[in-house]
């Protein structure tokens, strides 16, 4: 069996740490078995490789999302790249048609779908690896995974089983759906053995790319992916789930959340403070993140969440946290802290000016081994200054070393690299029009090309 995992979103409820490009799943918020801060991501990844499935496994997630995911999973993690966010159905089915038509898998392979972001013990993946033998088992279009509740929320979907009278059958078939009941709905469908819908599909490759091709859809990777804006944005369960009446579901009775607002993901850290900061001992059931370089001190305050990042700051009741989203929509920024393969950056300053001119101030961290592009920007100029750390730079195709106190020029139009031999520390600060990003070309990526073109 083949496993997707869809890594997408902008993690806009757990606002000011996540962002369009750093979601929920890569804030590094959890703790591991060694007592060290990890990501969602890196949890999921992790528990896969104790399942013995992340051989099989890849992960659907948009360009924006490509860099951070390699930088906490690693380069060697295969991805699938959606050209633009579309929705569920659309990273499926462009997923789908990778598998088919790019790395030749069978039709008759089994393809699980599972959420990159949940809160789960390992025994949750041994239990996905039974959804094959359901699927075969039951000769269903569809496998679901539900899990037994544990208290009638208001917050998931709920799948209602049909009655069965044949107990050897160790799956149930699908009766119906239920979308963010009442308290009070929920408490009947739990009642009629009804499951929390966890978002885990199993299907064989067959059944999505013969629906494909009913739809008029391509069926080549490369053709689907130049044809992706056009596709309906729509979830998968809307598009696909409701509409197939020959589903089958196998039961989990275990731990599984979802840590996808602030009042829940606190539940699962181990310690109330991250970051720089004081709280006092009458602030009970409160929680602290603080990314920024400056202490953050709660007196005497409970039941609250104060986050800061460099996107802002957040100071809420815990209560009210599920609101963020919509509470944030006027905010308009760009993301002000990013995680990159080679290692992370914060922009500390944005003025702009006249004419399209702007300067954007950057402090920067290279990892030791890792380096940027060779690059040429065509519209602004750059003034790196090293912190601490020591790396070498080519400029023009010269190698020079580089380290603390260094000041280095890089005009517009040169060509650049640096590479960093212990970690890098600098402040970079770019001055020019356009856009900054978009205007500037990559010549080549590894550090063996970058290192032939200075010979």
């Amino acid at each position: 069996m083949k496993y997707i995992l869809l890594s997408g979103g902008s993690g806009k409820r757990l606002w000011p740490l996540s962002n369009d490009t750093r979601s929920k799943q890569f804030l590094k918020v959890l703790r591991n078995e060694e007592g060290q801060l990890e990501s969602m991501v890196e949890r999921v990844w992790r528990q896969l490789k104790n399942a013995d499935i992340d051989q099989s496994a890849y992960v659907a997630t948009g360009k924006v999302q490509r860099e951070i995911l390699q930088s906490q999973i690693g380069e060697q993690v295969p991805l699938i790249i959606e050209p633009e966010r579309r929705d569920t159905f659309p990273a499926i089915a462009l997923a789908a048609v990778y598998l088919y038509s790019v790395e030749s898998v069978s039709l008759e392979e089994c393809v699980a779908i599972l959420p990159v972001d949940p809160y789960v013990e390992d025994p949750f993946f041994e239990h996905i690896k039974k959804l094959e033998h359901v699927l075969r088992e039951s000769k269903a279009d569809l496998a679901l995974m539900g899990v037994k509740p544990t208290f009638p929320s208001e917050k998931y979907g709920y799948i209602v089983p049909e009655p069965s009278s044949d107990s050897s059958e160790t799956f149930m078939r699908v009766a119906s759906f239920q979308e963010k009941p009442t308290q009070s709905k929920a408490e009947e469908l739990i009642a009629q053995s009804a499951l929390w819908n966890c978002g885990i599909f199993a299907f064989k490759l067959d059944f999505i790319i013969t629906l494909l091709i009913k739809k008029g859809l391509p069926i080549q990777y490369e053709e689907l992916a130049r044809q992706y804006g056009k596709m309906d944005k729509i979830s998968f369960d809307y598009e696909v789930v409701e509409k197939t009446k020959n589903i089958a579901m196998l039961s989990y009775d275990g731990v599984w959340k979802d840590l996808g607002t602030w009042n829940t993901l606190t539940e699962e850290m181990s310690t109330p403070i991250i970051g720089t900061g004081i709280m006092t001992d009458a602030s009970r059931n409160t929680h602290l993140v603080n990314e920024l370089n400056i202490p953050i001190t709660v007196l005497d305050v409970p039941d609250i969440v104060v986050a800061a990042s460099p996107d802002g700051i957040l100071v809420a009741s815990k209560e009210s946290t599920p609101k963020i989203k919509d509470i944030i929509k006027s905010i308009e920024q760009p993301p002000m802290y990013e995680e990159r393969v080679w290692g992370k950056y914060r922009i500390l300053d944005c003025v702009l000016g006249e004419n399209d001119h702007k300067a954007i101030t950057r402090r920067l961290c290279i990892l030791a081994g890792k380096h940027h592009s060779y690059q040429v920007h065509r519209s602004h100029d750059e003034v790196l200054s090293v912190l601490s750390g020591t790396g070498e730079m080519i400029l023009d195709e010269r190698l020079q070393p580089v380290q603390a106190g260094d000041v280095i020029r890089i005009p517009a139009g040169t060509r650049h690299s640096i590479r960093a031999l212990t970690d890098l520390e600098l402040v970079e600060i770019q001055n020019g029009t356009g856009a900054f990003e978009e205007n500037t070309v990559e010549l080549c990526t590894t550090w063996t090309e970058i290192v032939r073109l200075c010979i």
